[in-house]
């Protein structure tokens, strides 16, 4: 049950703020907006605020923005179809820029809870390398071996890349600078320690920083494992589909709430991204005839792109069997 709930909560956080996105710009541009739902399925209760009809519908899984002249030619000024090619564009960009917003505040919010190291020392373990030395706690890690230490991880690395030779540690103690001889040794992992921990911060201002950081370094991950698939150095079968997300939902949710809100802003930052391809019937793909419209001058009739589109459909649609029969598969064959 408690899978269900939280895949639920992620389902709802990966869609309905994306069509809150297209919904907002719809009516800053002066689209009109026929309804506005949250959820799927049958309506449970609606209301008609102006022109459009607001709804919750039984399924709480996403939502949608059914704009007038979105699929079709219409009469109506207003109509999506009858804006300018700029205000388009806006409109369908803003549903993965909402994907965005939310996996930033999301990444934020849990490094400002969970913390984030720094490079000052809280603990010394007994009949350590550092215990023998004079390195004590709350020294701030400042440079090893010559080499400046940005992060707790510059630290790791660079004890492990002396290899158990003695490293020339640099810390700043009470305003200056002391360098202090420690020689690593082997823990049972094999790797090269001198027995220290690090501080945990949990600075609200360092939160943005470093929840910023971490969202730019997973968007780059992203892109680049998109550019790998593309290429063929990863196939389709590692892709994952809702039963993937549930079962991955399933296996975070064991590590505490926080971890599984890291997945929530990874899956909202990838739908942002798939979304803005340039594939048909994705958002991508919309701007792309958009632009065309706008470059040649040239109109593409309604019903060409909206085959085009619906062609896309099935196309996504059968990738999305295809991996959620593979999900299956590895989940339970």
């Amino acid at each position: 049950m408690k899978t269900a709930i939280l895949a639920i909560i992620l389902f709802c956080i990966m869609i309905f703020p994306h069509e809150l996105g297209h919904y907002i710009a719809a009516k800053r541009m002066g689209v009109k907006v026929n309804e506005f739902a949250f959820g799927m399925g049958p309506t449970i209760w609606k209301k008609q605020r102006g022109e459009t009809l607001h709804s919750i519908r039984l399924f709480p899984i996403g939502g949608f923005c059914a704009m007038e002249g979105e699929d079709e030619e219409s009469d109506e000024p207003r109509a999506f179809t009858n804006k300018k090619p700029w205000q388009k564009i806006i409109v369908l960009a803003a549903g993965s820029f909402m994907n965005v917003v939310c996996a930033l505040l999301i990444m934020i919010i849990v490094t400002g809870v969970l913390g984030f190291t720094t490079t000052t020392v809280d603990t010394v373990a007994e009949d350590s390398p550092a215990a023998y030395s004079s390195l004590k706690p709350g020294d701030e890690i400042a440079a090893i071996d010559g080499k400046t230490v940005d992060s707790w991880g510059d630290v790791s690395q660079f004890i492990a890349e002396a290899e158990g030779e003695p490293v020339n540690v640099t810390v700043n103690r009470d305003g200056s600078d002391e360098d202090i001889l420690i020689t690593p040794e082997v823990n049972q992992q094999g790797g090269y320690v001198i027995g220290i921990t690090c501080q945990i911060s949990h600075s609200p201002f360092r939160a943005v920083v470093e929840g910023s950081k971490a969202t730019w370094n997973m968007t780059v991950n992203m892109f680049d494992t998109l550019g790998q698939l593309f290429t063929g150095k990863v196939g389709a079968d590692n892709l994952s589909g809702p039963v993937g997300m549930v079962q991955m939902v399933s296996e975070t949710s064991q590590y505490g709430f926080w971890y599984y809100g890291f997945l929530t802003a990874l899956i909202c930052m990838n739908l942002a991204i798939i979304n803005m391809l340039p594939l048909p019937a994705l958002d991508g793909g919309r701007i792309i005839f958009v632009l065309y419209t706008w470059i040649t001058g040239k109109n593409v009739s309604q019903k060409v792109e909206g085959t085009i589109h619906f062609a896309g459909i099935l196309l996504l649609f059968a990738l999305m069997i295809y991996v959620t029969f593979n999900d299956v598969v590895r989940i339970f064959g």
